[in-house]
Parts: C-alpha cells; structure tokens; sequence
C-alpha cells in the first residue's frame, strides 16, 4: 500500500467538546463493525487524555462496546513513560531502559555539587532537577551538544551567565559516560528513538486497522515525524485540539516563527505566548500548513454555537492586530454563554465558585469543573463544597509535603536540623501520627507538661538540654511540673535519641534518610507508612534511599528540611475513590481534551493563570535562543490554550479576585484582553458574589458593646495584690478578667528573655546576695555568673545579656556600699507582707526595704526596664510602691522593727542612662519640686486612692468597665475578651 501524499489532518474546534466530538466521529466512520473498531488505535498525549476518551466512548455507546486500543505517548514534563503499546517485544535491537527519574536526579545533583563544590544536598538537587529540564529540552528539540561549543558568546553576557554556561558544559559531557556505566538511557532520548522506529516501521507495515492521532501539540521533531507518518498513512487520522482557522492569513503570520534576516542572519522571537504558535510549529515541523487541516464535521450535544470559536479567534489575535477590535461587529465581538465574575479577595472568590458548581448540579446530568492552576483556590472551594455533602474530584490532588505523612517526615527533619529546638520539638511530639493509637492521650499529657515548661527562653541545643531543664535546683517554682515531666520524658527521649545519635555521624543523604525512615515508624507504630498517602511517602522513600548514595556526597542537616519539602511536594496523592461524578476540579494539565457543561475558570490573575515563567538557572535566554531551546514564555503559550479551549463550552464562568494572598492583584492578561475584545457585550455574573457574601450574613446582628461586667460583691476578690492594684485603675475589665475569671496568659514556648524573666533572675541574684549578709560586691558578681551557669538559660541570652547585666550588678553593689557608710541598712529582701487597708486584705512583696539614717523606712523595687514616670505615679496608674509604704506603715512586713514610718521611695533600675548601666529614679520629693508627688503625702495620697478604688470595685458593685488608657501599660491580653474591635472608636462606646 502506498503513501497518500496529502496527510489526513483534521481540527476540533475550540466550541467542540473534544473528545465526545472525536468519540462521535470515530463511531460514525467505524462503529459499524465492532471488530473494525477494536483493531484500531487512538494516540493520545497523557494517561488523562486517555481516561477523557474512554469515558465519552462509554457516554456515546450506551451499552457494550469493544474499544480502540487508547495509548498515551508520554508527556516527559510531567514524567509519564510511553505507553506499553509503542515498545513491542522482540521487534529489532532492543533498546536499553530508561533511566529512573529519581536515580537521574540524584546522579545529576552528585555532578552538580561535584562541579560547583560549595553547595549543599537541598540546592544540589533542585539545580540537577533544573538540569534534567535542560537536557530534556535539548534531546526533545534534537539539539546535539557539539551545539554549545558552536556558540559566540559577546562580551555583553554577564560573568554569572558564563560561569553558568561553562559547568552546564562539564556536566553534560560528563552524562554520557554516566548513561554507559549503567546501561540506560534518558527517557526522552528513548522516546524519541521509539517514535523514529514506529515511523519507519509504519512505512513499511502500516497496521491493520486504523490509527489516529489526537489532542498532541507538543513540537517535538520525533513526534512531528510520528505525526506526519500516521497522516499519510492509510486510515491513518492526526486530529488537533483546537486549531484556529477563523484566523486570516495576516494575522496567522504574525504570530511567528520568522524567517532569518538576510543581514544579520538573525530571526526575529515569534509570540511564543500567543496560544497558537505551538500548534503553527508543530504543522511547521511536520511540513505541512493550515491549509492541509480540515474541520472534523462530528460534535456532540456537549458543544458551544459555532460563533463562539469565531470570537475566540478574535479574542486572541497578535498584539499588532487587536486595533481590529474597534471595528467589530456586535455578532463578532459577543461571549452569550461566557460571564465574568470579579470579587474582593480569594476567599470570597471561592466561596462564589462553590456556589455556581452548587447551582450546576440543580439540573439533572449536568456537569460542572473547576479548572484553575490555583491550588489554594480548589482547596478552598473543596472545603465549601463539602458544607453541602459534595465531596469534589481534585484530579490534582494534594501535595505529599501538606499531608500528615509528608508533614511528620518534614518536622523530624526539622527537629533534627534544630536540634530539637522547643518549636520544632513540640511540632514533632504532638504531630496526630505520633504515638497513634492507646497510649495517644498519655503520651499527649506529657506533651502538654513539657510544653508549658518550655514557655520560657530557649533551653541549650539538643536532647540534653531538656535533661537539664528538668534538673530541679533552690526555689523551683515549677517542681511539680517538672516531676510530671520528668516520669515521661524518658520514654519520650528512648525514640528520639536514635535519631539524634544517626544524624550525628550521618554526613550523607542515604544515611539521613534511613534514619529519618526508621525512627518514623518507631514514633508511628508504623502508621506514616499506612493508608494511600502512606504508601506513596513509602515509596518515594524507598526510591530516594535506592537512588542516595550516586547521589549528593555533602548532605547538611541544616538543608534537609528543605530538601524533604521540596521532594515531597512534587508527590500529589489523590484519594482512591472518586468524588462527586459531575464535579470535577482540575489542573490545566487535567483539564486538556476534557469539556464539562459549565466551566468555570478561576484564578485568571497575572503571576497565576498564565503563571510565572520559572527562571532556568543554567541557560542565558540568550543562549537558549542561540541554540533553537523553546523560551520559558512558551508555558505562557501552553497556559493561553488550555484558557481558549476551556472558553468553548456551552457556559463558562470565569473569576479572579481582585487581591491574592500578598497584596493587590493584577488581571491576567487573558482577561483583559477578552474584556477589551467584548467590549459592552461583556457579560457580569455578581449575583454569584452577591449569594456568597448573602450566604454567611446573619439576618441581623447586634455588635457588642463596651464591656461592663458587674459580678456580685460575694464574687469580687476581697484580697488584692499591689500588682494588680495599677491594672485595676488602668483597665478594670483586665482586673476582672484577671482576678474575678482566674485568666492568665501562657508565654510564649522558646520565648525571649523578656522584663519578666529578667526580673525574676535579677532579684533571686539578690535576694540570695542580701540573704547571705556578708554584701560583698565579688559575691554579688558571682552569684550572677553563676545564674548564666544555670541549664535552663540559653547560650545565645548569656552572650547577649551577661555584659549588661554584669555591669548593672556591680553598680548596685557600690550602691549598696555607699549606702551603708552613709548609715543606711538593708532590713528585708523580697519581704512578703500584707496589710487590712479600707477593709480590704492588700498583699505585696517588697523588693528591699531599707532603715534611712533619719530612721524611717525606705522602699525599694529594682526594675530591668525603666521605670514608671513621676506622671504615671501621681495619675495614679503606678501605685505599687506607694502601697507597698502603707503596707509597711501598717506594720504588715513582719519582722521590720522600729519606727514604720516610710520616707523615701526608689526605683533602683538596671537599664542604661548616659554611659553607665543602673540608676535611681524617686517618684516623690520631700518638696514636691518637678511636679512630684511630696514625699511625707506620698502614702495618705496613695491611701485615698486605693480606698476609693476598693470602695467601688471590691465592696461594691461598680462594673468593671472596660478601658483603653494609652499613656499606661498595654494590658492587652484580654482584648480578643472583651472584643475590643468590636466596639473601640464607636460614637456609643
């Protein structure tokens, strides 16, 4: 049988459900004879092409039918093999296997780091990864590598571009030889070697039955040659997938490739991002032309009207030629079927989304997708979808990295790069596939313990750091937490000392990732490993373990965090049933050949849909050109189809928010332009963001008021603090909260070491110092050496805060000598007394109190900070010293003996003032100069107020309102309490 010289070549239109319309034609050409359609076979260009196929021919056989064999020729972009079908057995010279994708990458990152030398694991791999693109490329284009040698590079080429260029070149021409040791091939080379053979061996022995081509539009030279041999060959078909022939000739050359300048030698860019230039390159490469393409005369009931392809043409032409738009006529220019919908943000975006797939399913059999490149965005409308029982098919899947499997494997990782700091620790302990089963509740009661222990400044690095923690010392005040502890923590450190003592001497990969495997299941029970998400992270394991040791040679533990996420986030898992059958949310790859009745495109923002063009870190877009490399706005291109194609069904929604996750959005550029194409024929769909923002709002709503609990007198606190006194007169509602609800804020886990820390660690120092009598300034000094020394303070804290401290605490220690050649003497240190004052039990703990040479008492609080102004005091929104003077007054310090009248009050503060470290500040002067308070008035005035304060709030039943007093101390803690946006700044508040 001879060769027809004219290929077969045929287009679906864009307004054509594509695989129904070439279901209907096939059945109309062979579906006579059932065995005529068996024998054929169906080239398609991915396993969900296939999958698409196969399921319009079970739409339009409505009832048994033999298939055409449905092969998928492999897409290398998303790692799919060629189908069985086009490697028979036994026929010629077998060739060798394809190499595995995960030794590939491990092989290329060991050469990479091999040749740049100063990178890690992480970064090895990401740029091997980054590499096989490149040699994929440049196998599928057929680019040799003598190419590269060939290039004349200018001067104008930056040193980075070079330097990048010159270790690109050692690397592949190392490849080869690595290919041979093992004895494989790359899996591009390999696809493109069975596709010459497949060509040569259908000129000769063209098969059976007939063979077509549908849906490809990749322009790789092999499958173009593939291509051109199933067209000419008998019963031979190549059908593309949306072709445009509305386009005149003007605008069809506009798009590109150009020819060469007879000058320079040089070829202007073609539109690489127009939708069609793939397809015109691929006809290019084929040698044929738009003219040899007919339109296949079969559709199905799934179609759009035929005038829609016609305004899809318009819509895309050539940057040059959209002045056209101007002249069009109302018929040319209009999108019935196709509504717009813009909203505010992301979330109202899908929530609108969730609505129109909702609505789709009213009526009956009709089908509905999703398509958007957006993951957050169909994560989002998945959620909303399921608060009406609708569980969505996400052909897409989740990424491993985001789910539990990928998320334990990521924080052990982490633990151990952190060397199990406090936040990387807690994530790993209280991980739900930790300690799965039984002992779960235990297991997270000890979980809880050591979290609040670990609320406090950073322990020192490692296991061992927390078996300091738990070493009890002198005034512990966290003994019976620690005990709790302490009983579990043994258990807890038995499974993750492994992993520890392993990454200790593991400096390679292989060796990082047995460890992180065997101690995944020793923490699971083996749960990581179970269930589909659990099998897939198994397997990837397994094939990153089989591939590790051609891999990387230096593997940082610093960088396997890292390494993992990026490694388990190119694995997305899909449950193993199937959602709702006509709900579907796809990717663009998903999405191709595949037409619902409604197609909602969502996303459609710059940087989205098209997405950015990932940089290649190895070629020069000047060198990719040189060497005839597709450019990285070809995606763009690819991206541009899928959204043209998608617009021919029978409906179509598409949306974008008008604000994405870090800021403002720009429209996508496929949405500008097809607004500007319609014109006043630009259709809006707000009553979807209408019932999205109706479907959350209440009927009515009462915001809440200024807080203004009145409890009854028996409720109220009857013994006070002076601490709590200033919050009291600052923010009742934050005393009621406080004192009358017993609320308190946790701090922080791995907290600075803030005033209170501090403050707490400065006056042990002291206490102790005073305690032992002797007031020796080296004793002081010591003892605060000493408290650097202590387990649970952090290294970084005692490079940081030991010089400042050290310094504050020899001014105390002359300042203290001073004091007592002047005649003054220490009485009592962190003296506790209380006192009854206006019949109220008032309680405090004096920081120091001293006898004045005059005999009367001084008080004296030390301050890490600064102190309180003289402002604040007077105000009254800092009483704690003056109440700690009626207290003494009142005889409430036991143990301070003599004349108890107070006469002088310091705040002694560690804080920097000029050029030295420690200062006294007094709040009161006995004359009453600067606008102080005078000293002899300071506590009848500080008497007043507290008994007014105790009056109306402890006695009696004033409510504790809530205040807001910006020149006091932020007391903050209760504000989600109180709800304070809810009501601070309004006219009624």
């Amino acid at each position: 049988m001879g060769d027809r010289k004219r290929p077969a070549l045929f287009s679906i239109p864009a307004h054509r459900a594509f695989s129904d319309a070439l279901v209907a034609g096939l059945l109309a050409r062979h579906g006579g004879d059932p065995m005529a359609l068996a024998q054929g076979m169906i080239l398609l260009p991915s396993n969900r092409a296939v999958r698409a196929v196969s399921d319009a021919f079970v739409r339009a056989s409505g009832g048994g039918l033999l298939l055409p064999r449905l092969v998928a020729i492999g897409d290398p972009d998303i790692g799919e093999q060629v189908g069985s079908a086009l490697d028979p057995l036994g026929e010629g010279e077998a060739l060798p296997p394809a190499i595995a994708p995960m030794r590939r990458q491990m092989i290329l990152a060991r050469m990479v780091q091999q040749v740049k030398g100063d990178i890690d694991a992480g970064q090895a791999l990401q740029l091997g990864q980054a590499l096989g693109a490149v040699l994929d490329q440049m196998q599928v284009e057929r680019v040799p590598v003598s190419a590269l040698r060939d290039l004349t590079l200018s001067d104008e080429l930056s040193r980075h571009w070079q330097t990048s260029l010159h270790l690109f070149e050692i690397v592949i021409a190392r490849w080869p030889d690595e290919l041979a040791r093992l004895g494989c091939m790359d899996l591009t080379e390999r696809r493109n070697r069975l596709f010459d053979r497949l060509a040569a061996r259908w000129r000769d022995h063209p098969p059976g039955g007939f063979v077509v081509a549908a849906g490809i539009s990749t322009t790789a030279p092999a499958v173009a040659g593939l291509l051109r041999r199933i067209g000419e060959m008998p019963g031979g078909m190549v059908v593309f997938a949306g072709l445009d022939q509305h386009m005149d000739d003007e605008a069809w050359d506009a798009i590109g490739p150009f020819d060469p300048d007879p000058v320079t030698g040089h070829a202007p860019s073609g539109h690489e991002s127009h939708p069609q230039y793939a397809l015109k390159r691929l006809l290019h490469a084929m040698s044929a032309t738009r003219d040899d393409v007919a339109q296949w005369r079969w559709g199905s009931e799934h179609d759009a009207r035929a005038v829609r392809g016609r305004n899809i043409s318009n819509a895309i032409l050539p940057p040059k030629l959209t002045s056209r738009w101007r002249d069009l006529k109302t018929a040319d220019r209009s999108l019935a079927g196709v509504a717009a919908l813009e909203v505010a943000t992301p979330g109202e975006e899908a929530q609108a989304i969730a609505i129109a797939l909702r609505e789709a399913l009213e009526t009956e059999k009709r089908t509905a997708a999703l398509v958007t490149p957006d993951r957050q965005l169909a994560t989002r409308v998945s959620a909303h979808l399921k608060r009406w029982g609708i569980e969505a098919d996400d052909s897409a899947g989740l990424p491993l990295s985001r789910l539990p499997p990928g998320t334990l494997l990521i924080a052990m990782a982490q633990a151990v790069a952190e060397r199990f700091a406090p936040v990387p620790l807690l994530t790993l302990l209280k991980h739900p596939l930790v300690m799965r089963g039984a002992g779960r509740l235990a297991w997270l009661d000890g979980v809880r313990a050591l979290d609040l222990l670990l609320r406090r400044p950073r322990p020192q690095a490692g296991l061992v750091g927390i078996d300091m923690l738990l070493i009890p010392f002198e005034d512990d005040r966290q003994r019976v937490l620690r005990d709790q502890v302490r009983d579990w923590w043994p258990a807890a450190r038995a499974l993750l000392e492994p992993l520890e003592r392993a990454f200790a001497v593991a400096t390679d990969l292989a060796g990082q990732l047995a460890a992180i495997r065997e101690q995944a299941g020793a923490l699971t029970g083996d749960a990581v490993w179970a269930g589909h998400q659990g099998h897939a992270a198994a397997d990837l394991f397994a094939e990153m373990e089989a591939a590790a040791d051609e891999g990387p040679s230096q593997a940082d533990i610093r960088a396997l965090p890292v390494l993992l996420d990026h490694m388990l986030g190119g694995v997305s898992v899909r449950p193993p049933q199937g959602g709702h059958p006509r709900i579907a949310i796809l990717g663009l790859i998903e999405a191709r050949l595949v037409q619902a009745d409604l197609m909602i495109l969502g996303g459609l923002n710059e940087g989205t849909w098209p997405g950015l063009p990932a940089p290649d870190p190895w070629l020069a877009p000047r060198i990719r050109r040189e060497l005839g490399l597709p450019r990285v706005e070809t995606r763009i291109g690819l991206a541009a189809h899928d959204f043209a194609s998608a617009l021919g069904a029978p409906h179509v929604l598409i949306t974008r928010a008008k604000r994405g996750s870090g800021g403002p959005a720009v429209a996508s550029r496929l949405w500008l332009r097809l607004k500007a194409m319609a014109g006043p024929q630009w259709k809006v769909a707000d009553r979807y963001a209408a019932l999205a923002r109706a479907l959350d709002t209440p009927a009515m709503h009462t915001p809440a008021s200024r807080p203004a609990p009145a409890p009854p007198v028996s409720a109220r606190p009857t013994v006070i603090p002076v601490t709590d006194v200033d919050r009291l007169k600052a923010d009742p509602y934050a005393f009621y909260a406080r004192r009358v609800l017993r609320l308190a804020r946790l701090d922080p886990v791995d907290a600075d070491a803030g005033p209170a820390w501090r403050g707490t660690a400065v006056h042990d120092i002291l206490q102790h110092w005073a305690v032992a009598g002797t007031l020796d300034p080296d004793d002081l000094e010591a003892r605060a050496r000493a408290m650097f020394d202590r387990p649970e303070v952090h290294p970084l804290l005692r490079a940081l805060w030991q010089p400042r401290l050290i310094e504050a605490i020899r001014w105390i220690a002359a300042e203290v000598v001073r004091d007592k050649v002047e005649g003054r003497t220490i009485l009592a240190v962190e003296k506790e007394g209380r006192a009854e004052i206006a019949d109220v039990t008032l309680m405090g703990k004096a920081d120091r109190i001293d006898r004045l040479p005059d005999g009367t008492l001084g008080i004296i609080d030390y301050k890490t900070g600064k102190p309180p102004s003289a402002r604040q005091v007077k105000a009254g929104f800092a009483l704690q010293l003056g109440l700690l003077g009626v207290i003494a007054e009142h005889g409430g310090f036991e143990g301070v003996e003599g004349k108890k009248v107070a006469g002088g009050f310091e705040y002694w503060s560690l804080a920097k003032k000029g050029d030295q470290f420690g200062y006294r500040e007094s709040p009161v002067d006995p004359l009453g100069k600067r606008d102080k308070i005078v000293t002899a008035d300071f506590t009848m005035d500080v008497y007043a107020q507290f008994e007014e304060l105790a009056q109306a709030f402890l006695l009696g039943t004033t409510p504790f309102r809530a205040e807001i007093n910006p020149e006091v101390a932020n007391y903050g803690d209760y504000d989600q309490l109180m709800r304070l946006e809810e009501w601070y700044g309004r006219d009624d508040g």
